[in-house]
């Protein structure tokens, strides 16, 4: 791992110059590998990551095995911000799911840094409540939604944090992403298809018609999009 300067990531580039330089000097950079377990549910948090590429799925465990998807995080956050302003396990898995490259810090310089100054504690807990507010928006969609317009948000949100129209994502993860059955993934991924909205190919997924995906998908992808970019307004608002 090597140590690192002002980074894409969204969290950082929001912090004010005295803020990130309360951790600049504890930033180290990795390389997010796909299906790479960053932590699992109950644990105490060591690490933060804040993902310049790539994406990490926030997934729950089930009793009877099965891997369901609340959230995720890319580029735009950061996962642990929580875990910055105070001791407690996390509430899930986290796992790459499209892979990249992160910032990483020791939680404790987290908590640190936020102890230090109010308006970085500020900042971990709007990015924290972001990554809430999206559990939350997903949990209603995964009960109310159809598999085709979870599918289409899903997608989208990828598509948005990976900030290409090209990813790879199996069926096996589809069916976690949007808490549905394998089959049930295979025969929407076709209809979008066939609609001509995506090209999918033995996990190679293009989204070759935007519009159309969004149009197809539920108020969810949008309501995450305004709640999490109502927060950054609040934040930039207080460092000027």
């Amino acid at each position: 791992m090597d140590t690192v300067s002002r980074s894409p990531n969204g969290f950082l580039s929001s912090l004010s110059a005295n803020d990130f330089e309360l951790i600049r000097q504890h930033l180290q950079t990795v390389d997010l590998v796909a299906d790479m377990v960053l932590s699992e549910a109950d644990e105490l948090l060591k690490r933060a990551y804040l993902p310049h590429k790539g994406v990490i799925s926030l997934v729950v465990k089930l009793a009877r095995g099965e891997h369901v998807q609340v959230a995720m995080v890319g580029r735009d956050s950061i996962f642990g911000a929580f875990a910055g302003l105070g001791e407690a396990p996390t509430l899930n898995s986290a796992v790459v799911l499209v892979p990249g490259v992160a910032s990483t810090i020791e939680v404790e310089a987290l908590r640190k840094a936020a102890g230090l100054s109010p308006t970085f504690r500020a900042a971990l807990a709007r990015h924290g409540l972001a990554v809430y507010a999206q559990i939350q928006q997903t949990a209603g969609c995964n009960a109310a939604h159809t598999v085709e317009a979870r599918l289409a948000r899903c997608l989208l949100q990828t598509r948005d944090l990976a900030r290409s129209n090209k990813f790879v994502l199996t069926q096996e993860a589809m069916a976690q992403m949007i808490g549905a059955r394998r089959n049930s993934v295979s025969l929407v991924a076709h209809t979008l298809q066939q609609a001509n909205f995506i090209h999918y190919s033995r996990g190679h997924i293009e989204i070759v018609n935007l519009d159309g995906l969004t149009k197809t998908t539920c108020e969810c992808y949008a309501t995450v999009k305004a709640r999490y970019a109502q927060l950054l307004q609040r934040q930039e608002a207080a460092n000027n």
